[in-house]
């Protein structure tokens, strides 16, 4: 596939396997090796990479991310962040002076993230930093180095990006060659028609778990349709009373939509991945893949989300909860595909409780989510899900059995930490054993009443 795009301010043009990464490319085939290959899995940030589009520049990881995502954008390397004339971007001679760097193999891509949200006027660094890793440094001193480059003006060669690729790169889908080109759909009715007729092809959104079957896995994923240029797959609308996400929506956008409605969720979201991986990831491509441990389907499953797929012209719809229906197993036909998911706006007394043995991006132990409603001290309602419990995501039937109708108080809750081992037999895994589990779940049940009553349950507010 003829690839066209705008690297460190000139345009370029490859030929390029649909799954060869931009990693790979920079240093094998450009001698780019400022970009670090680290984890090669999107964990460690050494590869980071700023990604400039029509919506602004992202930060974004080169290891998982391949060559047809980047068809008419711009990316900026380490090695571009410099004026022409040689001048230090700021944060680079934040760097220096701050002495934010010791083996130097972390610091392009802590520089590049930096650079990014300096772009952008981000000030809040721990998020921004959270997914580049440092060893020897330590953080204190880039997040110093950060705080210097504040306020200082935007290079111009890379305020200008937006206007180069108004004019030096090509609006129109790549021109497809090779023996099994992937498949870039512009529109969810070409994406439909295609996947109805190659049933057996990989859909790719964010590639930030489809990246790993390719780098770590080593799979041959033809043939693949790329979704990052179906807009109508994208975007959040809004009625009086709910929230329509379309599949292809970045958990960036879904973070920010999630803040001032779900505060716990959204908090949620942004442990799970890093920047960079929010950046990526796509909702429907976290619903789809069915995980046993994705946090996003036991808060939608406790706010009683509404799934949309899409075969051809055929659309259905369900509650989310029916699409899992075991291990690697979903309701989802072959050529069918997720194009949203539908949500409340209106669920105060949602909370999302995530247990992992590291507090930021982590993988969970597993994750409880929890939407009971109160009225005169009565439980009149109750949806409870938990993650990593079961081969699926899951919802607590016995445990909202001992809840709905109850009174809202401690002995009904320990009815209710004893109901939850009739829902669920947890696994032992190199996360956490069936026992810690069940308690853990026991245990977020409870911690979910002192939440409602008022009673401090936040793990980082520490008080005497």
């Amino acid at each position: 596939m003829n690839i066209t795009f705008l690297l460190n301010g000139e345009t370029v043009q490859t030929e390029a396997p649909a799954t060869r990464t931009l990693l790979d490319w920079l240093r094998d085939t450009r001698g780019l090796t400022g970009t670090k290959e680290g984890c090669n899995e999107g964990d460690c940030g050494a590869c980071t990479v700023m990604v400039t589009d029509e919506t602004g520049p992202r930060a974004l990881n080169a290891c998982i991310l391949f060559l047809p995502q980047l068809h008419g954008k711009s990316v900026r390397t380490v090695e571009g962040l410099a004026a022409p004339d040689g001048t230090l971007h700021p944060v680079q001679q934040a760097m220096i002076d701050q002495h934010g760097s010791q083996c130097g193999f972390c610091t392009p891509g802590f520089v590049v993230s930096m650079a990014t949200a300096h772009a952008t006027g981000r000030t809040d660094h721990d998020d921004v930093l959270a997914g580049n890793l440092c060893r020897c440094t330590g953080y204190a001193p880039i997040i110093r180095a950060a705080r210097a480059a504040e306020g200082t003006p935007v290079p111009a060669h890379l305020a200008a990006d937006h206007s180069h690729l108004a004019e030096n790169t090509p609006g129109e889908s790549p021109q497809a060659t090779g023996a099994e080109p992937p498949f870039l759909p512009e529109t969810t009715d070409a994406l439909a028609e295609w996947y109805a007729a190659n049933p057996d092809a990989t859909l790719i959104a964010g590639a930030t778990d489809v990246g790993l079957w390719v780098t770590k896995g080593l799979r041959d994923l033809a043939p693949v349709a790329f979704l990052n240029r179906c807009a109508d797959l994208k975007g959040i609308s809004e009625t009086d009373d709910a929230l329509r996400i379309g599949a292809a929506t970045s958990m960036t956008d879904v973070l920010a939509a999630l803040r001032p409605l779900y505060p716990s969720y959204a908090e949620m979201v942004r442990r799970y991945g890093s920047e960079q991986v929010r950046n990526a990831a796509t909702i429907g491509g976290n619903i789809a893949n069915g995980s046993p441990i994705g946090d996003n389907p036991p808060a939608l499953i406790a706010l009683g989300a509404t799934l949309h797929l899409r075969h051809g012209q055929t659309r259905r719809e369900m509650p989310i909860e029916d699409f899992f229906l075991d291990y690697g197993k979903q309701d989802r036909q072959p050529g069918e595909f997720v194009e949203a998911v539908t949500i409340p706006k209106a669920a105060p007394a949602l909370r999302c409780y995530k247990i992992s043995k590291r507090f930021d991006q982590d993988i969970s132990a597993l994750c409880g989510c929890f939407n009971v409603t109160v009225a005169v001290g009565v439980v009149t309602g109750a949806r409870i899900a938990f993650g990593g419990m079961a081969g699926i995501p899951k919802r607590a039937g016995a445990a909202e059995t001992a809840l709905t109708g109850a009174a809202w108080q401690p002995e009904t809750i320990e009815a209710a930490t004893a109901a939850l081992a009739e829902d669920f037999q947890p696994l032992t895994d190199m996360r956490a054993s069936a026992a810690y589990r069940l308690e853990a779940a026991q245990g977020l049940l409870r911690r979910y009443f002192d939440d409602l009553d008022g009673k401090g349950q936040h793990v980082l507010e520490v008080t005497p």
